[in-house]
């Protein structure tokens, strides 16, 4: 920040009323939720997820009440990815907005904090494969934008929507929509990540079973008379049909033959 933010900062911030419990690791805690502890400066860490609510607006940012013993600042520039022109476009007074620490400047007694969430997952930790679970964040024409909790949003192409042919992206995902991805492609250069919804749609599940036909009365026929080798053949005659001097070699044949027949009609 420059020196008149810092002056302006300075000048405006004052410590809030009300006091919140130290949040856990990953944790969201409302400054409206607890009573009991005042957030120090010192228990704020880069990337701690909050939950507060907004003061006041002003040029530079927003001020916003986290329970800590000082309200924080969100910049201009850190309330969307996007480029922002004002303030009031994007928040008002009383509005409850999740927020993380961006820095804490202990000698000015400083807290800054941002709306866009900080890259949890680097390009070095990608792999090809790898299944995620993000947000949909913007839905093109071509295709869905996926925050995974990557440094950019990575897409899914209407041609990985699904395994039928998808017209209209928004009739799958919309703005809000939590899915599950998997990595397709990605390219570190471009800052490009590729992925996909339709190849988790294709995996089968293990413990799926697959149904079997019901065996014809021949198969039923010729099952038994094959597994029937004690009896006479008089017996195997009776119960198939077949002439007395067929024997079980022959019964084979003959089964695998109707088996065969089967598959090929079907």
């Amino acid at each position: 920040m420059g020196s008149s933010l810092r002056t302006w900062y300075n000048l405006q911030v004052q410590s809030p009323l009300i006091n919140v419990a130290i949040p856990k690791e990953g944790e969201k805690v409302s400054a409206q939720e607890h009573s009991d502890k005042v957030l120090t400066l010192a228990e704020l860490k880069p990337a701690m997820e909050l939950k507060g609510r907004v003061t006041r607006l002003g040029l530079f940012g927003a001020f916003v009440d986290i329970g800590a013993e000082k309200e924080g600042l969100i910049h201009i520039s850190m309330l969307k990815r996007e480029h922002v022109n004002r303030v009031e476009d994007v928040l008002q007074e009383g509005q409850e907005v999740e927020v993380w620490v961006h820095r804490v400047d202990h000698e000015a007694g400083r807290i800054e904090l941002t709306m866009i969430r900080p890259v949890q997952l680097k390009w070095k930790k990608l792999k090809t494969g790898m299944r995620l679970k993000g947000k949909v964040v913007r839905v093109e024409s071509y295709g869905a934008f996926i925050d995974v909790g990557a440094e950019r949003p990575g897409l899914v192409h209407v041609s990985e929507m699904s395994t039928d042919y998808v017209s209209d992206p928004g009739e799958i995902v919309n703005v809000g929509d939590e899915v599950e991805v998997s990595v397709i492609d990605f390219d570190r250069k471009k800052r490009q990540i590729r992925l996909s919804m339709k190849e988790l749609l294709l995996e089968i599940e293990p413990d799926e079973e697959i149904e079997e036909e019901a065996p014809t009365a021949m198969e039923i026929a010729l099952r038994q008379a094959l597994n029937a080798s004690d009896q006479t053949e008089a017996e195997i005659q009776s119960s198939t049909n077949m002439p007395q001097k067929t024997d079980r070699k022959e019964l084979d044949e003959i089964l695998d033959r109707t088996l065969k027949h089967r598959v090929r009609t079907s």
